[in-house]
């Protein structure tokens, strides 16, 4: 390694360091509540004439959907872009392109996401719009054929690109019939049966005001925010009966393997996600998982990039990571090769499971795991975006805002052992779900040491 890429290196962990002793990571916001319950987080930037807002709103996510309605969360809150008693999709649309605004709306698994980032001269006009979307959506007939439509047809898409196709196989294998399976985009089946009165009867039930946790980050004096806040989302009402319960149930656990190989006749590759338990959010095991997950695969010098694609030249990707969710989360291991080295590649990743269950990690890698991850976390939070979804994440999870401080210390001081510990908890050995997407014809025979495989057409319905 170059002098000068050393010193860049050792200054950031130095940053980082001082950082995490000041507490300054993410600078503490103010907080207030509007009349109709929603929470607010407010912290002025006058560095750049931007403004960001988020809000999240709980239980609005699709995991909460009834499960033969499965794409109704999502397909309500893009249906909410698409005009409203004032204005039509186009005007919509219209009106932002020419503030070089954005403004959005999805379902994320536990909540649905409201997003806007504008110049501060626009912000006004961007929240007015925005309110109006989130208060009084038209829902025309037209727009919701139309996107049912463009729906059905992505997801035709999405079989034709097996890198995209496990995944959706993968969240049906592992979670079953558990609501945390639920495919955002829905299947064929469930998009088919859901009317245009259900997207209302969603909208009614779970897009409520009062469960709506919001900040906003920019160039904007307090008084002149609580002004336009009252006046534009402040005066968000929900109909009908109070929101429902948003519990969401215990996360499946695998019980031994669970082997599943859809067939793609044309595909040259083949596609793989393995997948276990892994842990809820703020779990306090977090900073230790994070060290060894970096080691393993969650960068590209990883056991899993060095060994699959910087020694052997199986494939130009391989990673692994941690979801965490509110009930519990997963680990997963991904990648892909060629057919004829689907074996071989899947072989090289149990050993690499093995090894780090038993052996765990040198003291030279923690460190070396430990600056990485202290070395790329100040961007993170560099942005008024970022520091937006950081007030409303933290919130929503329950965490604090001094988690990330608690975290980075955690990360400083974390051991081999623990490391070694955690891989022993959090990587699979017997326990897994295994999904491959390739042609069965030229995979099949080298799959069959790993165990008993169910197999599936990509031409049969839905995931």
């Amino acid at each position: 390694m170059k002098t000068t890429a050393k010193i860049a290196i050792f200054t950031l962990i130095l940053i980082s360091a001082s950082l995490v002793a000041q507490g300054a990571y993410l600078p503490s916001p103010e907080r207030f509540s509007l009349k109709n319950g929603i929470t607010v987080f407010y912290l002025k930037s006058a560095d750049l004439p931007l403004i960001s807002f988020r809000m999240w709103i709980k239980g609005a996510g699709y995991v909460f959907e009834p499960a033969e309605l499965e794409g109704v969360a999502n397909l309500t809150a893009t249906l909410m872009l698409k005009g409203t008693a004032k204005m039509d999709a186009n005007a919509v649309a219209s009106a932002l392109d020419f503030m070089g605004a954005r403004f959005g709306v999805s379902a994320a698994d536990e909540y649905a996401n409201v997003s806007a980032e504008s110049l501060s001269q626009h912000f006004p006009r961007v929240l007015e719009i925005a309110a109006d979307c989130l208060m009084n959506p038209s829902f025309q007939e037209e727009e919701f054929t139309k996107e049912r439509k463009t729906r059905l047809a992505s997801l035709k898409a999405v079989k034709d690109n097996p890198g995209a196709a496990v995944r959706s196989y993968f969240q049906k294998a592992y979670f079953g019939a558990h609501p945390m399976g639920h495919l955002a985009s829905g299947t064929e089946t469930s998009l088919n049966k859901i009317a245009l009165a259900d997207v209302k009867n969603y909208y009614q039930k779970y897009f409520r005001p009062e469960k709506g946790i919001a900040a906003v980050v920019g160039n904007i004096d307090k008084a002149k925010l609580l002004d336009l806040l009252n006046a534009t989302i402040g005066a968000w009402k929900g109909t009908g009966p109070a929101a429902p319960a948003t519990t969401i149930p215990a996360l499946p656990k695998p019980k031994g393997q669970k082997l599943v190989l859809i067939d793609k006749p044309d595909a040259t590759q083949a596609y793989w996600v393995l997948g276990a338990p892994g842990y809820a959010v703020g779990d306090k095991i977090t900073p230790q998982a994070a060290v060894m997950n970096t080691l393993f695969g969650g960068r590209f010098t990883s056991w899993l990039g060095t060994e699959l694609r910087i020694k052997r030249g199986l494939t130009y990707g391989a990673s692994s990571n941690f979801q965490s969710w509110t009930p519990g989360g997963i680990f997963s291991a991904s990648s892909y090769t060629r057919n004829e080295k689907i074996g071989e590649m899947l072989q090289i990743a149990f050993d690499l499971l093995k090894k780090a269950r038993a052996e765990g990690f040198s003291a030279e890698e923690i460190e070396s795991g430990r600056n990485y991850l202290l070395g790329q976390f100040p961007p993170t939070l560099e942005t008024n975006a970022s520091k937006a979804t950081a007030y409303v994440r933290l919130t929503f999870y329950n965490l604090g805002f001094e988690y990330y401080d608690r975290y980075l210390a955690n990360i400083s001081s974390s051991t081999a052992q623990q490391a070694k510990d955690a891989a022993a908890k959090l990587i699979p050995e017997t326990d897994f779900v295994l999904v491959v997407v390739g042609k069965a014809a030229d995979i099949k025979k080298q799959l069959e040491k790993f165990g008993t495989w169910t197999e599936k057409k990509i031409t049969d319905p839905d995931f």
